[in-house]
Order: C-alpha cells, then sequence, then structure tokens
C-alpha cells in the first residue's frame, strides 16, 4: 500500500532536528547538499537509512514519524541527550538494497557511528553487514526477516521479526497436525523468510506446508489464485506488503479463494482496511501493532495516540517501530559517546522498557526484539473497518529461538 506521505515523498535526502524544533524541521524540503556536524559537543548524528520513496514508501514515511514522536517522547522533548541535541540525517533508500548499501557508506565515511531505519527485509541484510565491517551500530526497522536476528553484534531491531508473526498467527488454530498449509508470498526476503518460519513452527505442529511464491514485480495475480484453488489447502497464510495487496486480494476473492479455505494473514497498514471488503470477516488477522491495542496505562502508547492526533492522524503499524527505536538510540547514547560503538552495544543488551506496543526487551544473546503480538478482526464501522482486539500474546509466548 505504498504512496506518497506529505512531503516525505520524493526526498531524496535531509537533515531532520529532534525536540521541540522537530515538526516544523520535518516539513521542510531539503534541497542540495550539506556537510553535517558528526558528533561534536552540541551535536550527535544519526544516520537514518530508510524507504522515503519506492514500494514501502508509506512504511517509511510512519517509522519516520514515529521516530520524531519517540524522540520527543523520550528526550522529554528536548531532542538531546547529556546535553547534545540528537540530528537525525535521513538518506532515500528507494528500497533498494544497493542505494542502501551506498548510503550507509557515505554516512559512515563522514563519521556517523549509529545507523538505523530499513523498511524492506532485503536492504537491512546488505546494511548489517556493512555495520558489522565498519564496527558502527545498526539499529534495523521495520524489517522483518528473522535472518537479522544474532547476524552480528552490532545489529539490533525496533520492529518485530517474522517468527513473532508466524507463532501468532499459530495460535489461531487448535490442530494442525496433518493439515495442508499454503503460503502465499512474493518472492522477497520477506517472503522467503515466511514459508521457512511457516515450515518450522507450523511444522513442529504437524502440518504439511509448501510455498507459492510470487514474482516481487508482478501485477496480474489471477492464475496465482487459481493455483491456490486448485491445491485445495486446509489453510492459506497469506504474506504480502506494498502497493500491489489490493489487486492481490481482489484476485483471491474472485477465484473464490476466500470462500474455499481458511485464510490468515498480518493486518497492514489502515490504509489497506478497505481492500478486503465484505471478506473481511472472514479472515483471521494477526497483529504487530494496532493503537487499541496496549494496555490503556501504556503511557509511551498515549503520547503516540495524542501527537497522531494532534495532526489529524492516527498511530498505524509501523509507527511503534521508529518510536521504539528512537527509545533505543536514547538508551544507547545515554551513557556513552557516539563513537563508543562497543558502548552502545553493551547498553542496548539485555534492556528493557515500555514502548506503545508494551513491555518490550532487547536480548542480549541475539539481539531478538521480544515483545507482545496480537490477534484481531476486522469488524465494520460505517462505510469502513475497524480492528478489534480478540487476544495479546506475551512476549515470551511468541519469542523466536536464539540465533547465533
Amino acid at each position: 500500500m505504498a504512496q506518497e506521505f506529505g512531503t516525505f515523498g520524493r526526498m531524496n535526502r535531509r537533515r531532520l532536528l529532534a525536540g521541540a524544533a522537530g515538526t516544523a524541521a520535518a516539513s521542510a524540503l531539503w534541497s542540495g547538499r550539506f556537510s553535517p556536524v558528526r558528533a561534536q559537543d552540541e551535536t550527535v548524528t544519526v544516520g537514518i537509512v530508510t524507504s522515503v520513496s519506492g514500494p514501502l514508501a508509506t512504511y517509511g514515511a510512519q517509522y519516520l514519524e514515529g521516530l520524531e514522536i519517540g524522540l520527543n517522547y523520550a528526550t522529554g522533548g528536548t531532542g538531546a541527550i547529556n546535553g547534545k541535541k540528537i540530528e537525525f540525517d535521513i538518506q532515500d533508500d528507494t528500497g533498494v538494497p544497493d542505494v542502501a548499501v551506498n548510503a550507509a557508506k557515505e554516512l559512515i565515511g563522514e563519521g556517523v557511528m549509529l545507523l538505523a531505519g530499513s523498511v524492506v527485509s532485503g536492504v537491512a541484510l546488505q546494511v548489517a553487514p556493512i555495520a558489522e565491517q565498519n564496527g558502527v551500530l545498526f539499529i534495523s526497522g521495520p524489517a522483518a526477516t528473522d535472518a537479522l536476528t544474532g547476524i552480528n553484534p552490532y545489529t539490533f531491531r525496533s520492529g518485530r521479526q517474522t517468527w513473532q508473526d508466524i507463532t501468532t498467527s499459530a495460535a489461531f488454530l487448535d490442530d494442525l497436525d496433518g493439515k495442508n498449509v499454503v503460503v502465499f508470498a512474493q518472492d522477497t526476503a520477506f517472503g522467503q523468510a515466511n514459508v521457512g518460519a511457516i515450515t518450522t513452527v507450523y511444522g513442529e505442529k504437524g502440518a504439511n506446508v509448501e510455498g507459492l511464491l510470487v514474482a516481487a514485480d508482478a501485477a496480474e495475480f489471477t492464475p496465482f489464485a487459481q493455483q491456490v484453488v486448485d491445491k485445495s489447502p486446509d489453510l492459506l497464510f497469506v504474506a504480502w506488503a506494498g502497493a500491489t495487496a489490493t489487486a492481490m486480494w481482489t484476485a483471491l476473492d474472485n477465484q473464490g479463494v476466500l470462500d474455499s479455505s481458511p485464510v490468515v494473514t498480518g493486518l497492514d497498514i489502515r490504509l489497506s482496511y478497505p481492500i478486503f471488503g465484505p471478506a473481511a470477516e472472514k479472515i483471521s488477522f494477526l497483529s504487530h501493532y494496532v493503537y487499541q491495542a496496549p494496555a490503556e496505562d501504556n503511557e509511551a502508547n498515549a503520547f503516540l495516540i495524542a501527537e497522531t492526533e494532534a495532526k489529524d492522524t492516527l498511530p498505524d503499524l509501523f509507527h511503534p517501530d521508529g518510536f521504539a527505536a528512537a527509545q533505543l538510540i536514547v538508551q544507547a547514547l545515554a551513557e556513552n559517546e557516539a563513537d563508543d560503538v562497543d558502548g552502545m552495544i553493551g547498553a542496548l543488551e539485555g534492556f528493557s522498557y515500555t514502548g506503545p506496543k508494551g513491555a518490550m526487551t532487547v536480548r542480549a544473546e541475539d539481539h531478538a526484539h521480544l515483545q507482545p503480538m496480537f490477534q484481531v478482526k476486522l469488524v465494520a464501522d460505517g462505510d469502513s473497518f475497524e480492528p478489534e482486539v480478540l487476544a495479546t500474546l506475551a512476549p515470551d509466548d511468541v519469542a523466536p529461538p536464539v540465533m547465533g
């Protein structure tokens, strides 16, 4: 469901100042190149490499807005830690790994020791080795591939991972023993990770799992929907991201897939809710985040809701990943200089805190980001839909196995 989001849509690179001036700065386009201050007494620069344009630009926009709001929350509105202003140097990776790698190298060459971002799994998997090779900290964002967990000592994540999605979906079903499961997904790192995780998680429960992968640039889905019908699975798991979701769901519905097999999928961003139409109530949704799910006494979530409502919007799927990234950045810098990467790593390993989703922990052994997950359904609300929370799964109940 990638769309342009305000002035983010056509930006190549710009500086985003945090704190009280953050919102105003975020509305101004950068024009021309610049050389930002690097970790001097008054400023610490954090490199943000994420999708500002490209197929997942909407995800990137939510991440960036959450990042700004989260930094204001984590610093009490000052945008500073230990008297040093935190500045985000944002570079657009366009969703292309090579572009992201070049951007990361450029930032590192300019002296940046802390990177964050990555909406696309394939991008994050290319940036992580660059961080290790250059000894810099990397906090990946919404990129969900399990392969990031334990990939190296320098890589962390502010979002969830595929294993947590899959384990949440498995909890919908009482008995998978002997069932035939088809995973319908894009042939990307994200889709492949879903096939792998479902094969493992569902396979342990006795299911037979088959992947049906579709080229990421495919635009016509009727033939693939017909393949699903022909396979007649006991369960169809759909793993999809990006602008082609509407066409994909339309094809599945038109071919009768949603009426012939139980369907489980992840709940996407709010803009995607209408694409299901009347079929929405036939689908079971695992959810990374909906703003209605966390406990009412969660101050971080309340802050996120208030700040987005002030802009006439609501928190969406990947706002918490940006928000949590800011909390992790502040934790890393709270007692360390920006060039003390070992110190920042130590500050994050084992760190427990409350993010918008609830209780979060960075597992020291492999940097998995333990967090609650949710099960929801969509219910009609006038001409649109709203999520109704069915269950909250505790972090330990969906924790991935320790890697590395």
